[in-house]
C-alpha cells in the first residue's frame, strides 16, 4: 500500500468512528506517523509525495553497486550487504534497517525474489559471564581468482554470554594439531580461557566412545591436561547444547564466505579477521540486542589468563589425493595401507596427509578421517588395521547366541544379556565383544561365578563383567588354601574320578622291602 492510499484509508476509517488508535493498528502504522499523515491536507500530501519521488536517497549512489550483487546473487541478505558495502567502503556509515528497507525496495522494483530456508533452535538461558565457549567445524566452497572452486574449512569460537566470536580458515582438511593451533590462537584473541569448552564428537578430538565413554585422541588429551580445561562434549547437530555456534557458522557461511572469490589463505584470513571486527562483533546481535565487542569488554574480565602458550610446530604434507583398491587399500611410496571394509564401492578417492614423516591418515573429501596408520619405511608391505578385518555381518541376535553358549547356564546368561541390551542399546555389538573378549582368556567356573556376582551387584554393562573377573581372581591367592580343599570336597566326582578311586594299587610282600633294605639284590 503507497503513502496515498494509507492516507485515503485513514480519512475513510476515521469516518466510520474508529479511533486513531484503531486505525494505526489495523494499517500497521506508529501513531506519530498517523498524526504526520493527518497533519497535511490533500494538496500538501500529494506536494509531500512528488518530493519524496524526486529525493535522493543516502543509497542511491551505490544502487548499481547493490544490483549487480542482488542479480548475480539473489539470495543474498541485506546483512551480507550493509557488510560488501562496509568492506567496498570504510566509511559508509548507514543504520542497518535503512540498507535492508532500500534492499526490499529493490527486490520489488526490479522482481529479484529472494529464497529462504529457515531453519529454528529452542531458546535457552545465557551462560554467566566467562563461563562457556562453544566450538565447531565448517567448510564452504568458494570461486578461485585464477577459476575453478576451492574447498575451504574452518574452525569457529564463540563465547556464550557476550557472543564474541574468532575463526581460522585452512584449504585443507584440518588435523589434530590444527585444531590446537586454533585454539591457542583463538585464546589468545579473547584474552584469556573460559570454564567450560564445548564440542561436537569431532574424529579430531574424540577418538572413540568406547561403549559409551568418551576417548579424546592422544594429542588433544595431552593438550587438555597441558591446559587444564574443562571439555563437554555433545552430540553432533544438537541446537539445544551448542545452538549458538551452529548460528555462528552459519553466519560465516552465508555473510562472510559466500560468493566472496578466494585468492590465496593468507589474504583469505585477513579478510576473514576484519569482517570480524567490522560485521561479526561489531553488528547488534539479533537476540542480545547487543553488540558483541561491547559486552566481551566485560566477560574477558571473567576470563582465565592465558599460561603456557603453545607453539605448534607443524610438520604435515599438504593432502595428496589416491585411488581406492579393490582390496580396499591405497599404496603410498611402495606400501600398501589399509581402508575399512566396503570403502571401495563407497568412495572414488581419498586424500592422504603426512604427520611429523611418522603418521599417516587417511581422509574424506569431507575432511572425515577413514583410517590412521604409523608410516612404514619398508617397502612392499602390508599395514592393516586388525580392525579393517573385522566381521560386522554377523547379526546381533545370532552375536548373542554365540556369548550365551560359553556359560553353563544359559537362561541365566540370556537373562543378564538382556539387561545389559536395555542399559546400553547402542552398544550391544561393543558390550558383547567386551564379555567375549573377558570369556576367551579365562577359565569357566571363573565367569560362571562372575556372571552370578554381577546379578547379585545390579551391575550389567561388558566392562563391570570384566572388571568382576579381574576381581575375584584377585581374592583366589589369598582363599587358596582353605577355599579351594573344600571346594574339592565338596565337589561331586565325575565318572573318570571315580574310576580312579575304584582302581587298587599293586601290592607288595613286606619280606621283599627288607630284603632291598638288607642289600641284597634281586
Amino acid at each position: 500500500m503507497d503513502k496515498w492510499q494509507v492516507y485515503m484509508e485513514i480519512k475513510q476509517l476515521l469516518k466510520q468512528g474508529f479511533s486513531k488508535s484503531k486505525v494505526a493498528a489495523k494499517l500497521g502504522i506508529s501513531r506519530p506517523t498517523l498524526y504526520r499523515y493527518l497533519n497535511r491536507n490533500p494538496q500538501e500530501m500529494a506536494e509531500w509525495m512528488v518530493t519524496i519521488q524526486s529525493r535522493e536517497k543516502k543509497l542511491d549512489k551505490y544502487k548499481e553497486f547493490i544490483l549487480s550483487w542482488l542479480r548475480k546473487y539473489p539470495d543474498m541478505t541485506a546483512a551480507q550487504v550493509q557488510d560488501w558495502l562496509l568492506e567496498k567502503y570504510p566509511s559508509f556509515v548507514v543504520g542497518e534497517s535503512t540498507v535492508r528497507s532500500y534492499v526490499s525496495e529493490l527486490r520489488k522494483e526490479y522482481n529479484i525474489p529472494k529464497a529462504t530456508s529457515p531453519r529454528s533452535y529452542e531458546a535457552l538461558p545465557d551462560p554467566p559471564l566467562g563461563e562457556q565457549v562453544q566450538v565447531d567445524f565448517g567448510q564452504t566452497k568458494n570461486k578461485k581468482s585464477s577459476g575453478g572452486t576451492v574447498k575451504l574449512y574452518f574452525i569457529a569460537f564463540v563465547l556464550s554470554h557476550s557472543r564474541y566470536k574468532y575463526k581460522y580458515w585452512l584449504d585443507r582438511p584440518f588435523t589434530t594439531k590444527d585444531v590446537i593451533e586454533a585454539h591457542e590462537r583463538a585464546f589468545q584473541w579473547f584474552h584469556g580461557i573460559p570454564n567450560e569448552l564445548v564440542y561436537d564428537q569431532d574424529h579430531l578430538i574424540v577418538v572413540s566412545e568406547n561403549s559409551g565413554d568418551l576417548i579424546l585422541t592422544e594429542e588433544f588429551q595431552k593438550y587438555k591436561e597441558a591446559k587444564k580445561l574443562n571439555l563437554f562434549v555433545c552430540r553432533k547437530a544438537d541446537p539445544e547444547s551448542k545452538g549458538k555456534i551452529e548460528n555462528v557458522v552459519g553466519f560465516i557461511k552465508y555473510n562472510f564466505a559466500k560468493h566472496r572469490i578466494f585468492h590465496n589463505l593468507e589474504s583469505w584470513n585477513e579478510q576473514a579477521l576484519e569482517w570480524l571486527n567490522r560485521t561479526g562483533n561489531a553488528k547488534v546481535h539479533n537476540t542480545t540486542k547487543k553488540r558483541p565487542i561491547e559486552v566481551f569488554a566485560l566477560e574477558k574480565q571473567h576470563l582465565q589468563p592465558v599460561t603456557n602458550i603453545i607453539d605448534v610446530q607443524k610438520n604435515t604434507i599438504n593432502s595428496i589425493s589416491r585411488s581406492i583398491r579393490k582390496d580396499n587399500t591405497i599404496r603410498y611410496l611402495s606400501n600398501r595401507y589399509s581402508l575399512p571394509l566396503g570403502s571401495f564401492n563407497q568412495y572414488q578417492e581419498v586424500y592422504l596427509s603426512v604427520i611429523d614423516n611418522e603418521e599417516l591418515m587417511i581422509c574424506r573429501s569431507d575432511g572425515e578421517i577413514l583410517a590412521e596408520h604409523q608410516l612404514s619405511l619398508e617397502k612392499g608391505k602390508l599395514i592393516q588395521n586388525p580392525k579393517h578385518r573385522r566381521d560386522r555381518t554377523k547379526g546381533i541376535e545370532a552375536f548373542i547366541d554365540t556369548v550365551a553358549t560359553y556359560f553353563d547356564h544359559k537362561e541365566r546368561a540370556y537373562e543378564f544379556i538382556s539387561k545389559v541390551r536395555e542399559k546400553n542399546p547402542r552398544y550391544i555389538r561393543d558390550q558383547l565383544q567386551l564379555i567375549v573378549n573377558s570369556i576367551k582368556t579365562n577359565h569357566p567356573m571363573t565367569i560362571n561365578r562372575a556372571l552370578e556376582e554381577c546379578f547379585k551387584r545390579n551391575l550389567y554393562s561388558g566392562t563391570d563383567f570384566s572388571d568382576i573377573i579381574g576381581y575375584i581372581k584377585r581374592q583366589r591367592p589369598l582363599q587358596a588354601t582353605q577355599t579351594d580343599n573344600a571346594e574339592q570336597i565338596k565337589q561331586p566326582t565325575t565318572m573318570t574320578s571315580s574310576w580312579v578311586m575304584d582302581t587298587q594299587a599293586s601290592k607288595r610282600e613286606m619280606d621283599e622291602y627288607y630284603s632291598i633294605l638288607e642289600g641284597d639284590s634281586q
